[in-house]
């Protein structure tokens, strides 16, 4: 078998499909259009939507090389052989096209014949009941029957979820031979041991299962495959494990130049602990590295939380190498010398990576130190004390909310000195972190350089949230920012002062999930006088809540509600504050988020199960609401989508709320939106016989408190999704009083009623439309008969140049005038020139002579157009532009005569 590269095996994966016919995709982002998933983990996960039925494919058949990450199994990763975080995987794709025949030859072909497998070491293994996959590997393909084994269901079985798309699999083998078996007589295809490795998996999605199990055929058969890159590059050649392939070796021999160290060393004790340090930072390098180059940033939640968990799980071998000070940026020269073709994100971005993990990793430096010093001396104190060796919670928790260790890490760091970790103390510890929400609003500082408000949490308790019942309430002030960063206390502070504000308890809702933030006012009250603060708007930072404020002109710190002196009062920590949200707008947004949850579930059942939410914005004003469908609403569907919600809110159905865990809102139908990540314990909202969500937001006691619905909108936001906007409660009777009084005036104008309205503004319109076609034809004809004298004409290299001006001359006019002046002349360019409302307009034209001399009308319109501050461009033969710097006109004309000039000279 020829050695290959890990590189030339990813182009002969995509070349030989490509030549099957298939459609080759570049690698999708790590961060997937999937609510349900942090990462990418399979090739599939990309084309879900097409497995579902949600739309149909671009192509019918297609193969990448798919960015996946994977931490399930994090503990593992350079203790075994074939643990990654970070992979590729190879896999091909179809839907509807070819099946199971195609792909077991297709694929035996590829291994065998492209990459060049010995077909006597390589077996096959089938659902038990697939005769079709069986007959396909002993016919077609030639396998004996001793070489094509039967498993049962959990081996051979691939199932989406509990419903939906499923289908049997083959598996490929192959046999790296007796020195990595076992001892076990019945070692074969399926033994733990390493000897038969499972190098492809074949899907055959071709089933539907029904909530009762059973198995209805889908409309269409699948293929879904997937193949590890790096455990078929380390078979290729020839080596023990995925990370001694030239996928890895380089960045590993990096490792052990730096620390000294020879990879495979013979000394159990030294040499293992330290080619799994050498494994682990490897690998964590790539997935760190290709999260950041995908948008990933560290966080404390969601996937920011997963980079930052294996940045520092990496930083922590490297010290026990004996590396000091920041090293992982070291390994982005090789990672791109190794990965860059194809992955051109790594050297685009290749100085913010290098930032970030900096700045990453010297932070956790600072605290690395004092807080294995922290572990080392509890785990000494609990071996000494000859107790059951546990780690007390709070120890682990102080381990992360101080010093930034994961749990994993300390967990893993346990799990070396042999003892354990109280986990069930931790959690408590945990428990007002535990639903981190995602926060895009902006902070006081890059993320390149660390935030405030990461040191808040981890300093601060979590914000209590009161809202639900609540709308005021008391509350302690716990943190005061302003433009400068965090203070202690403010005084003397101006009416118009801007500043944020951390309370313990709050009544005021902070934005998230498409809800915006609550508004409303915030007192405090002493001897001194009346602090008055307005709340413009309140934001989650990880378990906090920020919220922020402006000093009111009605009394700010330091004057007196009632007399308006000033009193030298300030607003400090710890002092007690008012708060009190803006009832009537709180209202407003219940309204329109309930409306929401109501118009989600009509769209399903007016379009069809395929409607999926992909975004939301909820206000006092409006609700926006974007889901997957791939055609516009007819009228007759936006009406029934609107009957169908109003007819709810007529039911006047009161609404439940429960917490219940994750399992249990599934099983009973609730819906997992868009964009939102959940804990354990969840929040659902039903409308009880209609509609079933998870969702922390606000909402309205009843249906009927929604008042009216009304769609305003419809519009596509991309392919394949769709977005409508829509009114409730008073913004709908408003909207309704604007659209009546305007109907009330036109009919008046055109001497109409409700009956023959529409005809008569069609009537008035086509008159109209008549007119100005006639005016148009007019004004081109006295144009076209002074144009000898409106043309100025020059010869250029054989062309003749016509320059003209005309005032207030529409495009489309300059383009009819062109085509006559085009037939009086060859080869000609016609350039002419419009000033109307402030705006300069361009048209250049070409006939055919000139074009064929080299002319590009296109190209000169977008470089003269710039230089009147516009921009403009179009085909080689005409074009046209504008600005609005009407003063460089004449240069923009005189510029056309150089840009055409060089043209020529060029041809």
């Amino acid at each position: 078998m020829r050695h290959r590269s890990g590189k030339e095996i990813r182009e002969l994966f995509i070349n030989f499909w490509k030549e099957k016919g298939s459609h080759h995709y570049p690698s999708f982002s790590l961060i997937p259009d999937d609510p349900s998933l942090l990462f990418t983990i399979a090739g599939m996960v990309p084309f879900k939507a097409y497995y579902l039925g949600m739309r149909p494919p671009e192509h019918p058949h297609a193969v990448t090389c798919q960015k996946c990450v994977r931490t399930n199994d994090i503990e593992n990763v350079g203790r075994t052989a074939r643990h990654h975080t970070f992979f590729e995987m190879l896999g091909n794709f179809a839907w509807g096209s070819y099946f199971k025949k195609e792909a077991i030859a297709w694929a035996w072909e590829f291994l065998t014949q492209v990459v060049g497998l010995e077909p006597e070491r390589m077996y096959a293994s089938v659902y038990k009941d697939d005769e079709e996959a069986f007959d396909a590997w002993r016919d077609i393909v030639g396998l004996p029957d001793a070489r094509i084994r039967r498993f049962d269901q959990d081996e051979n079985y691939w199932f989406m979820g509990e419903q939906g798309p499923c289908g049997p699999c083959s598996e490929i083998y192959y046999d790296r031979g007796e020195k990595y078996g076992c001892s076990s007589p019945d070692c074969g295809v399926g033994c733990d041991c390493d000897r038969f490795m499972e190098i492809w998996n074949l899907v055959f999605t071709q089933y539907d299962r029904q909530k009762n199990g059973s198995l209805v055929p889908l409309p269409r058969s699948n293929i879904d495959t997937g193949m590890g890159l790096e455990r078929l590059t380390s078979i290729v050649q020839g080596v023990d494990t995925d990370y001694e392939t030239d996928l890895f070796m380089p960045l590993i021999e990096h490792t052990c130049k730096k620390a000294g160290i020879r990879y495979g060393a013979s000394a159990v004790d030294a040499g293992n602990k330290n080619d799994m340090a050498a494994r682990v930072v490897a690998d964590h390098a790539r997935s760190v590295a290709f999260m950041l180059a995908d948008g990933v940033l560290p966080a404390n939640d969601g996937p920011g939380y997963v980079l930052r968990r294996l940045l520092r799980r990496a930083a922590r071998y490297g010290r026990l190498l004996g590396f000091e000070g920041g090293f992982l940026k070291e390994y982005m020269p090789i990672l791109i010398d190794v990965m860059g073709e194809p992955y051109r994100e790594l050297v685009e971005h290749r100085l913010t990576i290098e930032e970030i993990i900096d700045v990453e990793e010297n932070r956790f430096e600072k605290t690395l130190m004092q807080g294995t010093e922290l572990f080392d001396a509890e785990a000494a104190r609990l071996k000494l004390s000859g107790k059951a060796a546990l780690l007390p919670g709070d120890v682990a928790f102080a381990l992360y909310d101080t010093y930034g260790f994961p749990l994993e890490l300390t967990l893993e760091m346990a799990e070396e000195q042999g003892i354990s970790v109280d986990r069930e103390g931790f959690e408590k510890a945990m428990e007002a972190q535990r639903e981190r929400a995602r926060s895009k609003s902006k902070q006081k500082k890059s993320s390149l350089s660390g935030d405030v408000y990461t040191t808040l949490e981890n300093e601060l308790p979590a914000t209590v949230f009161t809202g639900y019942a609540e709308r005021e309430g008391k509350a302690r002030i716990l943190a005061l920012l302003t433009n400068e960063g965090r203070v202690e206390k403010l005084e003397k502070s101006e009416a118009g002062t801007e500043f944020e504000m951390v309370l313990d308890v709050t009544p005021f809702y902070a934005e998230r999930g498409g809800e915006v933030g609550d508004t409303g006012r915030i007192y405090i009250e002493d001897a001194a006088g009346v602090a008055n603060m307005e709340v413009t708007d309140v934001v989650p930072h990880g378990p906090l809540t920020v919220h922020k404020v402006k000093l009111s002109d009605a009394g700010g710190v330091g004057a007196s509600l009632n007399m308006g002196a000033s009193l030298g009062m300030e607003v400090s920590l710890g002092m007690e504050v008012r708060c009190e949200v803006d009832d009537e707008r709180r209202s407003a947004i219940r309204r329109n988020h309930t409306a929401t949850h109501l118009l989600h579930e009509a769209l399903g059942r007016v379009l069809g199960g395929h409607v999926r939410q992909a975004g939301s914005l909820v206000t006092d004003r409006t609700l926006r609401f974007d889901f997957t469908h791939h055609s516009a609403l007819s009228g007759e569907q936006i009406g029934e989508v609107e009957r169908i919600v109003n007819e709810r809110i007529l039911a006047n159905t009161p609404l439940e709320v429960t917490e219940c865990g994750r399992e249990e809102a599934r099983e009973r139908g609730a819906k997992a939106l868009f964009g939102e990540k959940y804990g354990d314990v969840v929040r659902v909202v039903a409308v009880p016989g209609f509609s079933t969500e998870l969702c922390g937001g606000l909402h309205v006691r009843a249906t009927g408190d929604i008042g009216l619905f009304k769609i305003v909108r419809e519009e596509s936001i991309g392919s394949g999704t769709r977005r409508v906007s829509a009114l409730t409660g008073m913004n709908t009777l408003e909207l309704l009083q604007r659209t009546s009084l305007l109907t009330t005036r036109l009919m008046g104008a055109l001497s109409a009623d409700e009956s023959n309205l529409l005809a008569k503004t069609e009537a008035l319109l086509d008159e109209t439309r008549q007119l100005q076609r006639q005016l148009q034809e007019i004004r081109v004809k006295d144009l076209t008969q002074s144009a000898d004298n409106a043309f100025e004409e020059k010869e250029i290299q054989g062309v003749v140049l016509q320059t003209g001006k005309f005032p207030g001359a529409a495009p489309e006019t300059l383009r009819e005038v062109g085509d006559k002046a085009k037939a009086r002349r060859t080869p000609t360019v016609v350039v002419m020139a419009s000033v109307a409302d402030q705006d300069c307009r361009l048209v250049v034209t070409a006939d055919a002579a000139a074009v064929k001399k080299g002319v590009d009308a296109g190209a000169i319109v977008k470089e003269t157009a710039a230089l009147l501050g516009g921009r403009g461009g179009g085909r080689p033969n005409m074009a046209q532009g504008g600005g609005k710097d009407l003063d460089r006109l004449d240069e923009a004309l005189s510029k056309i005569e150089i840009l055409l000039t060089e043209q020529l000279k060029i041809r």
